[in-house]
C-alpha cells in the first residue's frame, strides 16, 4: 500500500502496519459494537519531504464531534504545563497594545482560559462541540470550526492579524496540512510566530511508544521534517524545543523568512537527528520488529499471569489503550476492565477490544494483583496517588520501552 504525501506529493509507502483499528478515543456503549468503524493503521516516510505518515485515514467529522471523549484539563500536569505555556505567551509574544491569540484546536480551554483571565484578546477554533462549551464556560472564546485557510480568513477579517497562533497535539492531527499553513499565512502577523507542540518521532522509536501511533495522528513529526514542511509552505523554523510531554515532544516555533533568528537548538537537533539515522527509512523497519517483539512479550506475560490465577487489569484509557490492546489481540478475557477517571469514559467500552471502562473506585474497592499502566505517561502521578495499590501487594505492568514490572 502507498499514498502521494499529503505534503509534497512524494512517495509514501507502508512501513509499520499496526493492522485493523478503529478510531482510538471511539468509546463506545454495549450497542454500538455493530456499527463499529476499523481502519488500516499503517505509516510510512515520503521518500522526499521525510514527513512521516499514516496511510489510511479516518474523516475529520468522525475523529472529532459534540462526543470527543478527550479533555486535557484531566492532568494536573497537563494543567501546569498550559498555564506555564499562557505564562509565556504573554511575558513574551503578547505584549503590544492589543495582542491577539488564536489556538487551533483549544479543547477544554485547558490554556485560553489563563489567557481570558488576563483579559488578552483571544480566540479557540475547536470543532469538538462538548469541549468547546467546556472551554466557553471558562470564558473561553471559541468558534466551533475546523481550522483550514476559509476559517482564518474568516477570523483575519475580523479580529485582525493574530500574533501568536498555538497547536498543542493538534497540528499533527490535521491532514490538510497544505490548507492550514495558508490560513496561517493569512492570518499571522508579519511578526508573528505559529508555536506548536507534537509527538516526536524520535521519542516513539526510542521509547518503542508505537501507541502513540492512532488515527487521530496523522504525521509523526521530526524536526527535519517540520523544517522542509515550513519551507515548503514559505515559513522558517525559528526553534525547536524539546518538552516532557506525552513522554517527549518538540515545541515548534515558525516564523515568515527572515524575521527571526533561528535558535542554536535547531541545528543542533537536526545534526543529532542526521547521526542517529532517524529520517532514514531503516528506523522505520527497526522499530517495526522492536513493536512485534514487544506485542509477543505482553501478551505472553498476560497470558502466563492467568494461567497462574492472578488478577491483571488495566489502568487508564487514553487513546494509547486503544492501539495497544488492539494491536496486541487483548480483550476482556486477559483484561476484565480497564480503570479510568474520566467520567465521559466511564461505563462505555474500549474501542475494537470492547474491555469495559470502570472508575477507579472499582480498582481501590477490590485491588488486582498486577495492573497494565496504559497512562505510562503519567506513570509518576498514577502511582503517587494508587500507592495503596503498591501497599497491598500489587505490582504495575509497562510496555514502554520493554514490558516489565519495576521492581520485578
Amino acid at each position: 500500500m502507498r499514498i502521494n504525501c499529503r505534503v509534497c506529493g512524494g512517495d509514501v509507502e507502508a512501513a509499520l502496519d499496526l493492522g485493523r483499528q478503529p478510531t482510538a478515543n471511539g468509546f463506545l456503549r454495549p450497542d454500538e459494537i455493530e456499527s463499529e468503524l476499523f481502519f488500516r493503521l499503517a505509516v510510512g516516510r515520503c521518500d522526499r519531504c521525510t514527513t512521516v505518515q499514516l496511510l489510511e485515514e479516518v474523516k475529520q467529522e468522525v475523529r472529532y464531534h459534540d462526543g470527543y471523549r478527550y479533555q486535557a484539563s484531566g492532568s494536573a500536569g497537563h494543567r501546569r504545563h498550559f498555564a506555564e505555556n499562557a505564562r509565556r505567551f504573554m511575558d513574551t509574544e503578547l505584549t503590544g497594545p492589543d495582542p491577539f491569540i488564536v489556538e487551533i484546536g483549544c479543547n477544554d480551554g485547558v490554556m485560553l482560559a489563563a489567557i481570558a483571565e488576563a483579559g488578552v484578546r483571544h480566540l479557540g477554533v475547536e470543532p469538538s462541540g462538548n469541549v468547546a462549551r467546556v472551554a466557553a464556560a471558562k470564558g473561553v472564546r471559541v468558534l466551533g470550526e475546523f481550522f483550514d485557510e476559509t476559517t482564518a480568513k474568516a477570523v483575519r477579517d475580523g479580529d485582525g492579524p493574530a500574533d501568536v497562533i498555538f497547536g498543542a497535539n493538534t497540528i499533527c492531527h490535521i491532514s490538510h496540512i497544505g490548507s492550514v499553513f495558508r490560513g496561517v499565512d493569512a492570518l499571522l502577523a508579519d511578526g508573528g510566530v505559529f508555536v506548536f507542540e507534537e509527538p516526536y518521532l524520535g521519542t516513539i522509536v526510542d521509547r518503542t511508544a508505537f501507541d502513540q501511533i492512532y488515527d487521530e495522528h496523522i504525521f509523526y513529526f521530526t524536526v527535519r521534517s517540520v523544517q522542509a514542511i515550513a519551507a515548503h509552505y514559505g515559513f522558517e523554523l525559528v526553534d525547536a524545543e524539546p518538552i516532557w510531554m506525552h513522554g517527549g515532544e518538540i515545541r515548534y516555533t515558525i516564523a515568515r523568512p527572515g524575521r527571526r533568528v533561528p535558535s542554536a537548538s535547531v541545528a543542533r537537533l537536526l545534526a543529532e537527528e542526521h547521526a542517529r539515522g532517524l529520517n532514514e527509512p531503516e528506523t522505520l523497519e527497526r522499530l517495526r520488529v522492536i513493536v512485534e517483539g514487544v506485542r509477543e512479550d505482553l501478551t505472553d506475560l498476560l497470558r502466563r499471569l492467568k494461567a497462574q490465577g492472578r488478577r491483571v487489569v488495566g489502568y487508564g484509557a487514553p487513546a494509547k489503550c486503544t492501539t495497544v490492546t488492539n494491536f496486541c489481540g487483548i480483550g476482556p478475557e486477559l483484561l476484565p476492565y480497564v480503570c479510568d477517571s474520566t467520567p465521559e469514559k466511564q461505563g462505555h467500552l474500549v474501542p475494537g477490544s470492547h474491555i469495559p471502562v470502570l472508575p477507579p473506585e472499582v480498582f481501590a474497592a477490590d485491588y488486582p494483583d498486577y495492573a497494565v499502566l496504559f497512562a505510562w505517561n503519567h506513570a509518576e502521578e498514577i502511582m503517587a496517588k494508587e500507592t495503596g495499590f503498591t501497599e497491598a501487594g500489587g505490582r504495575w505492568i509497562l510496555y514502554i520501552p520493554t514490558v516489565h514490572v519495576p521492581g520485578g
